[in-house]
């Protein structure tokens, strides 16, 4: 294996781009395009499979990893649509076309996955015609009757992609409050001592259990704090719940059951770095030097490469200079960004069950599948080198 700080990222991307410019910002402008042009290869231009504008994604199950099967769903297609907006303000005039090119033709996807009753609320998969796990034969024939309710983390990603509206926000964020652990619906899958705060469950579902996923509510936050919304007593107990998982380091030590929909340290602190870069939070910020420890720790040991990629992006968001990020040097870039084990997200059904059930399907990896989109991959690698070149201006003297 071999070890990687900024040089060598340029050294490497000099070796795969065929660059011989000693220019630190040409050779980073050229790789940069490269990634938006591989993104926007990925990003269908007709229907097909996928419909026009929908990055594709795949999925495995965990007891059958042998087979992959194609997934239409908007989460992927809005994650890379709301993080070009963010960076689009570091990218050359030519990239910017190329990312107004990719972002216009996402967006116009995303009316198939909007709620059929009028809400501003959104679908992990289309519900235009209601499917769940598409693409899987006979499982199939249940679309109607067991379609899955829209969830927190899609509707939000949604908006702030589309740039919604603030009254559409401020709806949104009023329909939230009756999806939180009360009285009436109380969470009982997770740590007891968690058990009586008011945080946001994942679903919009009446009828869905309580669901609580730290990452989700990171997100949920992001978009309250970017829409500058008053805050609500959800919004604080998410925020605890935040605070309280990180300083007892459950994020290490049980991350598939504090965020059973990422299961990773690595996208756990990834997700937590992004919503304290947008806005500082007092009762955050506290715990940023442990954060910070957590994950020059987890750089230390041998992770898939784009965990240590996710990990230097929260790393640089801190304002620390990247760690060492390792590669196997049998690989070319291409394979290491497109590695498809690597699965950013999991949709994980057992994390509705009970605690015992949750914890023992969980395990065995029941109801358990592993999803893997190529361009968002690509998408992580553009916004880490964003972040790097952010950093490497403001070290110049």
């Amino acid at each position: 294996m071999r070890q990687l700080g900024i040089a060598g990222w340029l050294t490497l991307i000099c070796l795969v781009t065929g660059s011989s410019s000693a220019n630190a910002r040409d050779t980073d402008t050229l790789m940069a395009t490269k990634l938006l042009q591989r993104i926007a290869a990925l990003q269908p231009r007709e229907d097909g499979i996928f419909p026009k504008g929908l990055f594709p994604s795949f999925r495995t199950y965990a007891l059958n990893q042998h087979r992959q099967k194609a997934d239409i769903n908007i989460f992927f297609t809005g994650l890379i649509s709301f993080t070009l907006k963010n960076l689009r303000k570091d990218f050359t005039p030519f990239q910017q076309k190329i990312a107004d090119s990719i972002i216009a033709a996402a967006n116009a996807s995303s009316y198939k996955f909007k709620n059929r009753k009028g809400r501003d609320t959104y679908n992990f998969w289309p519900t235009d015609t209601p499917v769940i796990f598409p693409n899987s034969g006979w499982m199939n024939w249940f679309n109607k009757q067991q379609a899955l309710p829209d969830d927190l983390d899609d509707t939000v990603i949604m908006l702030l992609a589309l740039n919604a509206s603030d009254s559409v926000a401020k709806n949104v964020h009023n329909l939230m409050q009756a999806f939180a652990n009360n009285g009436q619906k109380k969470v009982n899958n997770t740590f007891k001592t968690y058990r009586d705060l008011g945080a946001y469950s994942t679903w919009f579902g009446k009828k869905m259990p309580v669901d609580f996923d730290v990452s989700v509510l990171s997100n949920v936050l992001y978009f309250v704090q970017s829409y500058n919304l008053p805050w609500t007593a959800a919004d604080s107990a998410s925020l605890q719940l935040i605070e309280k998982l990180t300083e007892e380091k459950k994020h290490l030590t049980a991350a598939s059951y504090v965020s059973p929909h990422y299961s990773s340290p690595a996208i756990i602190l990834y997700h937590i770095s992004r919503l304290m870069q947008l806005k500082p939070i007092a009762s955050l910020e506290k715990n940023r030097e442990a954060l910070i420890g957590d994950a020059s720790k987890l750089l230390e040991q041998p992770l898939p490469f784009m965990e240590q990629v996710l990990l230097q992006t929260a790393l640089m968001r801190w304002g620390v200079l990247p760690a060492t990020i390792q590669i196997n040097q049998k690989k070319n870039l291409t394979e290491l960004i497109e590695d498809d084990s690597f699965s950013f997200f999991i949709a994980n059904m057992a994390s509705m069950l009970p605690d015992g059930l949750k914890k023992t399907a969980s395990a065995a990896g029941v109801g358990k599948f592993y999803y893997f989109c190529p361009a968002y991959n690509n998408l992580l690698m553009l916004e880490n080198l964003m972040w790097q070149k952010r950093q490497a201006v403001s070290l110049q003297p």
